[in-house]
């Protein structure tokens, strides 16, 4: 076991021929390799620099990379377009589509007995390790998962095994994982590299997939103060330290603790990367922490148009909405169809205020009855955006009619919280 780059700080900011130097180096020292698979994440993580890397390897391996598989977990497929823009002018004949629900295989259950006890007495099924079987079955010499390190609302810190078990994962170990975070509590776990989620992931790491010839390539990402994005560090290597080093960087880098609680947060959520509450409830995720009992959260959503990307979880957010725990915890207990789907029971859980704060959605392409069918309240998108124009904000704290508001660009890159709140954790 091995780490074969570990480099950044917090002012690093690495350009992309820095990058692929990097990564080269890395890949040398792994030695010859003639059946590679590359898995980087969707376009939802198109900030985490995973395409120019995966354009990179692609470059340095030539047509010994044989297969990239976009770790979509339960996203949609990507479009050509998206793969072009993502990751260049790799052939798109390369690319296949991970079905969560049809193309994995097993290798294992994690037992009941470790759920029982990483979920303080609270859950007691056993965890399937599924992984799609391509990795499995395909027979390659080299697995490249790529991707970012960053704080995460289900496994406290994204990446790293969770790209492979969850991201290429089935039905019912993304089920299971997301419906532990939810019950053990969001709060206990975003932004900490240990915690009962990843110590499943490990647990299944350990026992079923030493066998897969897996190397991690993972970035840390963060803001520049001036503007625009930088790649603060590179981690590449084929253990759990590897992950440890990038996840204490990105602590560093995006995680931002505010003296005072917000009362007023704006968020921003680009429309090429967030088209569902799925996706863009990242904006509640990340910034609860640091919003104040009573606050208002305001959600500038352009590229918003459904529920779930997934069809089904889709109709099962319309039908039981964003209601908080206590409310949704009832709903699993009560009907088979939530209860079979606890992915979906997991982000009603996590999309709630729990009664704490407001929460407003200013979608571009749903209706005011859809939202508020939801449980959200409900902003009209141009009015709202007139009056928090995103392009003259500036990250943090700005004054707008008088009143002090906080803006967000894209919650994805971090993690808010206010010290008191830490403190009384």
């Amino acid at each position: 076991m091995s780490v074969y780059c570990s480099v950044g700080s917090a002012d690093s900011d690495f350009s992309l021929q820095q990058l692929n130097d990097l990564l080269a180096e890395g890949l040398a020292k792994l030695g010859p390799r003639n059946k590679i698979l590359a898995v980087p994440p969707d376009q939802t993580r198109a900030h985490s620099r995973a395409g120019e890397l995966t354009h990179a390897a692609w470059q340095y391996y030539g047509d010994r990379l044989k297969a990239v598989l976009p770790a979509l977990g339960t996203h949609v497929a990507m479009q050509p377009a998206q793969l072009s823009q993502m990751f260049g002018n790799i052939p798109q004949e390369l690319f296949r589509v991970h079905n969560w629900r049809t193309d994995i295989e097993t290798l294992g259950e994690v037992p009941a007995e470790f759920i029982h006890a990483q979920s303080e007495g609270k859950l007691n099924f056993a965890w399937p390790a599924q992984v799609n079987r391509l990795l499995s079955q395909g027979g390659f010499d080299l697995i490249l998962s790529i991707g970012q390190v960053v704080p995460h609302e289900v496994i406290g810190m994204a990446n790293y095994n969770k790209n492979i078990l969850v991201g290429t994962g089935g039905r019912e170990g993304i089920n299971r994982s997301h419906y532990l975070g939810a019950v053990y509590g969001m709060e206990r776990i975003m932004g900490r590299a240990v915690n009962p989620v990843r110590n499943v992931l490990n647990y299944a790491s350990d026992h079923f997939l030493r066998h897969l010839p897996i190397v991690y390539v993972l970035t840390v990402v963060g803001r520049r103060a001036e503007g625009g994005l930088a790649v603060r560090g590179l981690f590449i290597g084929d253990d759990v330290e590897c992950f440890h080093r990038a996840a204490e960087l990105s602590l560093k880098v995006n995680f931002e603790v505010l003296d005072e609680p917000i009362r007023k947060a704006v968020v921003y959520l680009e429309p090429h990367e967030f088209h569902s509450t799925w996706l863009g409830n990242k904006a509640v995720y990340r910034t609860r922490m640091a919003l104040a009992d009573g606050a208002e959260l305001i959600i500038l959503a352009p590229g918003v148009k459904e529920f779930g990307e997934d069809k089904t979880i889709d109709g099962l957010i319309r039908k039981y909405g964003y209601r908080g725990t206590p409310a949704t915890l009832a709903a699993v207990n009560a009907n088979p169809d939530l209860a079979s789907e606890l992915s979906a029971a997991a982000h009603l859980i996590h999309g709630s205020s729990e009664g704490r704060f407001t929460i407003t959605w200013c979608p571009g392409h749903l209706s005011k009855e859809e939202v508020e069918g939801v449980g959200f309240g409900y902003g009209d998108l141009a009015a709202m955006t007139k009056r928090y124009d995103p392009e003259k904000l500036k990250q943090g704290y700005n004054r707008v009619d008088g009143e002090d508001i906080f803006f967000i660009g894209n919650p994805g890159l971090g993690l808010w919280a206010h010290a008191s709140r830490l403190e009384a954790k």
